[in-house]
């Protein structure tokens, strides 16, 4: 499916492709990992012909669909579902000439083609992408220049989807989702039925969908069968032996110097000495694979733990003015309690974490904060907010007023910005290093609780790692809102879910909630929740037996409306075609015209008994 040989970029002088070359087979799930910075992105680019290689090639089959999300937003008046049915080109065209045709042939394999492409369930199925990702049946009627740019992108993700191109690539589709519509993502690039290069750090996601690891490093591309965790394995196997290999090829190389440094004066053992000085000279360093350090997280205590409760809400409410979000909210909170909050976007769980936070009040009901209460909060939208015109250094004096430089810069090195790296404009940072920055400011106090609002977003699979530790370090309360299924999995002891005006405890792990997402997603019936396990195992056997016979008869409904559709439309032009022979002087007037005509009316009355034949067939075979 996609084959890259010898593949040269530079970018700014610094190699990030050296010579790489990887034959990724059809049908395949790819995950794409690498190091923030590696070129993952720039690879997407050069596959999709945005920028050219120095040297090298790049190439995919003739006619091969290429899919990929586009950088900028979409916006404009068209509503979300007919922005998402255009990108499917073929069916725009199919459906442009069919309003155009006349000729009873083109209608004919017009038709055909429509419904060989499953056309008529397109806005089925777009509907059922847009809902996946968190759109309802109203806000797809909606405009795209209502939404924010999260949400934009969003759609565009689900057009292209919706396309199902042969081959998708994917560049951290997840970072504009919330669990739920991340949960949706994973199911749906499981089953896709072509070939996937996903660009993620999601360990989840690259455990579920990836049936290959594309990994990037130090300007080569190696291609790994299995999984993510399938692929840390084989990775850490490489490192012992790479790592045994160059240790035995150093005392190798100790061994022949030895030989040479006694017997090189020696005349009678002269010609074995320049022997063995050529075997040193061709024996090519084996390099140990080592990974990058990766700076580890801090975040700091609380010197003394408050008693708990450290917050306590009875019979709460919270919105903004007199609209209430939140109400019917009873819920404490422990000085080292790790809650996840789950619930969809709009959901309210912002609302609930600045209730948390102290950035907003109860409105009604009663609630109890512990005297002396700090809180850290931490929200992806912030790192927008940052001043690029700052530095790290800087940031770190404003909240150190008076302070001597040492101690600054020993702060700003605390978070990993040490040396020069503090003198760097945040405009110039990455992702993860903005991100690192604003985890410094949220802790900056000691926080006795720490609210963390999608902290992952920007972070590479090990700093992610790295955070997991620090927040299992850490000796506070955490609040965590996060698409990322293996963080919550990791740090959080308690599931609460906002959902339906209020927020409650979740009875349950990620596995069942997973399963109570996708399972509204598919629009399974509820009962299904409460099944006992052998009451699950018999339905999923007996869906197993009735699943190709439901998609036959699927198949078979769809045809038959394409051909109810064919013979309406073959009606319509015979109708046509009568009045306009039935004028009094239609021969008269133009007899070649009236011959056209008349053998056209011919043409369509054999291609209307046709499809009325195909009609009667395919309503047999419905009703068996």
């Amino acid at each position: 499916m996609l084959t890259i040989n010898d593949l040269v970029y530079r970018l700014g002088g610094r190699p990030l492709f050296d010579h790489a070359g990887v034959f990724l087979p059809g049908r395949s799930r790819a995950g794409f990992v690498g190091r923030n910075g590696a070129g993952k992105t720039t690879l997407f680019r050069l596959i999709s012909g945005e920028i050219a290689p120095e040297s090298g090639a790049i190439s995919i089959p003739a006619r091969t669909r290429l899919g990929r999300v586009e950088q900028e937003a979409p916006g404009g008046p068209t509503a979300l579902i007919d922005f998402v049915l255009a990108a499917d080109l073929e069916r725009a065209d199919l459906l442009a000439r069919a309003e155009a045709a006349h000729d009873a042939h083109d209608i004919a394999d017009i038709q055909t083609r429509l419904a060989d492409i499953d056309a008529h369930s397109a806005p089925a199925r777009a509907a059922a992408i847009l809902h996946g990702l968190g759109f309802d049946a109203a806000a797809q009627r909606r405009p795209l220049s209502e939404f924010s740019g999260g949400w934009r992108m969003r759609v565009a993700l689900a057009a292209v989807l919706f396309a199902q191109p042969d081959l998708l690539l994917l560049d951290e589709p997840t970072n504009y989702l919330d669990l739920e519509g991340t949960l949706w993502l994973v199911d749906y690039l499981s089953r896709y039925p072509a070939s996937v290069v996903v660009i993620s750090h999601d360990r989840d996601l690259l455990d579920d969908v990836a049936t290959h690891i594309l990994h990037l490093e130090r300007g080569k591309l190696t291609l790994y069968k299995g999984d993510y965790s399938s692929f840390e394995k084989q990775r850490r196997e490489a490192q012992l032996l790479a790592i045994k290999g160059a240790k035995k090829q150093e005392e190798q190389r100790k061994h022949l110097q030895a030989f040479v440094d006694r017997f090189r004066s020696k005349a009678t053992k002269a010609r074995q000495a320049q022997s063995r000085l050529k075997l040193l000279a061709k024996m090519e360093p084996i390099a140990a694979i080592v990974d990058d350090s990766v700076l580890p997280i801090r975040l700091p205590s609380p010197e003394k733990p408050l008693s708990p409760p450290i917050i306590a809400l009875e019979k709460a409410a919270v919105g903004y003015g007199d609209r209430v979000v939140l109400s019917r909210l009873t819920l404490s909170i422990s000085n080292d309690d790790r809650i996840g909050l789950l619930g969809a976007n709009g959901n309210g769980k912002s609302t609930f974490a600045k209730l948390l936070g102290g950035r907003l009040s109860a409105c009604a009901g009663e609630m109890v904060r512990a005297p002396k209460l700090e809180a850290g909060f931490f929200a992806q939208h912030q790192v927008d907010d940052l001043n690029e015109g700052e530095t790290p250094y800087a940031v770190f004096a404003r909240l150190m007023p008076g302070a001597p430089e040492a101690r600054i810069r020993g702060r700003a090195a605390q978070t990993g910005f040490s040396g020069a790296r503090a003198e760097t404009l945040i405009a110039k940072l990455s992702g993860g290093e903005k991100a690192r920055l604003l985890l410094g400011v949220a802790t900056f106090n000691a926080p006795h609780l720490l609210i963390l609002d999608e902290p992952t977003n920007h972070l590479d699979i090990d700093s992610r790692a790295a955070l997991i530790e620090a927040i299992n370090d850490y000796e506070g309360a955490v609040v965590l809102v996060s698409h990322d299924r293996y963080l919550l999995e990791a740090c959080a002891d308690r599931l609460w879910l906002v959902d339906d005006g209020t927020v409650r405890a979740f009875d349950g792990d990620m596995d069942d909630y997973a399963r109570q997402v996708l399972s509204k997603s598919r629009d399974e019936e509820p009962r299904r929740a409460l099944a006992t396990p052998a009451q699950e195992a018999a339905e999923q056997g007996a869906a197993k037996q009735q699943a190709p016979r439901r998609r036959d008869a699927g198949q078979t409904r769809r045809k038959l409306a394409a051909a109810e559709e064919r013979v309406e439309k073959f009606t319509q032009l015979i109708a046509r075609v009568d009045e306009a022979l039935a004028a009094p002087d239609a021969f008269a007037r133009n007899p070649q015209e009236a011959a056209r005509l008349a053998s056209q009316r011919e043409e369509l009355a054999q291609a209307l008994a046709a499809a009325e034949e195909q009609w009667l067939e395919l309503a047999a075979e419905a009703e068996v």
